[in-house]
């Protein structure tokens, strides 16, 4: 083979030894044009992750002061929806939503010696809240409706839960909630967010939020509270000025 020839052949070897090489990386390159393309999980926060679980507690308290109404009407109720409200209010409030706020946020603050007396308030009445829970517990079955004296221990329960909590909730969402970031780092305060996140996967599974929401859903259904349109006043009477 002359010289000409063999250069030639060199140049095609080499041109196809380069496209070989080159196959790994171009493949590499669309992966990760691919990956960027695709929608990242949004991360929440830790004062987001507990503001929208105070969402569903006020989903909760309507289903309670539903209840409520209904038994001061001393119409029926489902003794089984009950059940299921206060349930999701032990199970996801009481010993996953208020156990991060006791194990991670209130010893912060009195570390910080920053919202003492809040916090002071805030843990007592925790504790009222699981007391007031076990009772609406006891008397949720449907024996309650034929004993008026359990009705009304019932719906003043109901009362005392819901009057307590819209208050505690509205407090730590415009108060402690926002003064978290003075008191730890950026890094910190995102670590939070992931530790959040664990736990509610160890207790509830992936999407443990949104399976809850669901759940609470279903018992809004079962008591014609779901459609939200049914809140709106029809008329809304004008009020004179004094």
């Amino acid at each position: 083979m002359t010289k000409q020839g063999d250069r030639r052949d060199f140049l095609r070897r080499a041109g196809v030894l380069g496209v070989a090489l080159g196959v790994p990386r171009i493949q590499a390159l669309q992966q990760e044009k691919t990956a960027a393309q695709q929608p990242k999980e949004q991360e929440v926060s830790p004062a987001e992750d507990l503001m929208r679980e105070h969402g569903l507690l006020n989903r909760v308290l309507l289903i309670y002061e539903e209840i409520g109404r209904r038994l001061q009407r001393k119409s029926e109720y489902d003794p089984g929806a009950l059940a299921g409200a206060a349930r999701i209010i032990q199970q996801f409030i009481e010993d996953y939503h208020e156990k991060l706020e006791e194990d991670y946020l209130f010893p912060r603050f009195e570390k910080a010696g920053r919202l003492a007396e809040l916090v002071r308030v805030l843990r007592e009445q925790h504790q009222a809240g699981r007391r007031l829970t076990a009772q609406i517990q006891r008397l949720a079955g449907s024996t309650t409706l034929k004993d008026a004296a359990g009705r009304q221990r019932l719906n003043g329960a109901l009362h005392a839960f819901v009057r307590m909590y819209r208050p505690h909730e509205a407090r730590e969402d415009t108060v402690l909630f926002p003064a978290l970031h003075e008191i730890v780092s950026s890094s910190e305060y995102d670590a939070l967010g992931e530790e959040f996140e664990k736990k509610e996967r160890q207790l509830f599974g992936s999407e443990g939020f949104e399976k809850m929401v669901d759940q609470v859903a279903g018992l809004e259904k079962r008591l014609g509270i779901y459609d939200l349109s049914t809140f709106t006043p029809l008329v809304v009477s004008e009020v004179e000025p004094r």
